[in-house]
């Protein structure tokens, strides 16, 4: 019986996944997804709640197919000189971006929370996103050097970031601009090396420069 329980849950929470990831969390209805899932409406009271307690509950399960999949920590080493320290972000995240194994629904359901914030925003920012560009943010302050200015500290931490989505968000316009499959993790090695390479390029340069001038990015509110 408990096999049976558990067996529904995943299912909702797969056929959650998917149904939230097309409509959205207010268009998506508990009776198209527990019809999608052969479960009964109540199933859902029963293990989630409600409409809200299931979606919160499918993000978690994405995060945690992830993590479990590939964990950041598989090619860290804290130890390590800050620019391997990067190269192994890097990789991780590449392979959790380019996994054509991981439901497509998985990727499509974080950016469109994202972008469209729901009751469980705090929890995708907290448990998710923010550990990620702390652990990025971490390393990219250690590449800078000591009296690392915080400003570009978060502007370089976004534009590694923004390289590796890319290739996610980017994969099927590639196709269509050079002809090329889109990438998958027969591709992680050499575009990890791009951008490794590229960011540190970059790094290097903008040591050599004098400071920049003009004004911060203020903080919400300020």
């Amino acid at each position: 019986m408990s096999e049976l329980r558990q067996d529904t849950k995943t299912a909702l929470l797969e056929a959650g996944g998917e149904v939230f990831a097309r409509r959205g969390f207010a268009e998506a209805t508990v009776r198209e997804i527990c019809a999608k899932a052969g479960a009964n409406v109540a199933a859902v009271r029963y293990h989630f709640g409600d409409k809200a307690g299931l979606y919160s509950a499918v993000l978690a399960y994405a995060a945690e197919c992830a993590a479990a999949r590939y964990p950041l920590d598989a090619d860290f080493d804290p130890k390590a000189p800050p620019e391997e320290r990067l190269r192994g972000f890097v990789r991780s995240f590449l392979k959790r971006l380019l996994d054509p194994g991981r439901p497509a629904w998985h990727a499509a359901l974080m950016v469109r929370e994202l972008a469209e914030p729901t009751h469980a925003f705090d929890m995708v920012l907290n448990d998710l996103v923010r550990p990620l560009f702390e652990r990025l943010a971490s390393i990219v302050r250690d590449l800078l050097g000591p009296g690392a200015d915080e400003d570009e500290v978060r502007l370089t931490t976004h534009s590694i970031m923004g390289q590796c989505t890319f290739y996610r968000q980017g994969r099927f316009l590639m196709a269509h601009l050079y002809g090329i499959d889109p990438p998958g993790l027969d591709q992680v090695e050499h575009i990890s090396d791009h951008i490794v390479r590229f960011s540190l390029g970059a790094l290097g340069a903008g040591r050599r420069r004098q400071p920049r001038r003009g004004s911060r990015m203020r903080r919400t509110g300020s």
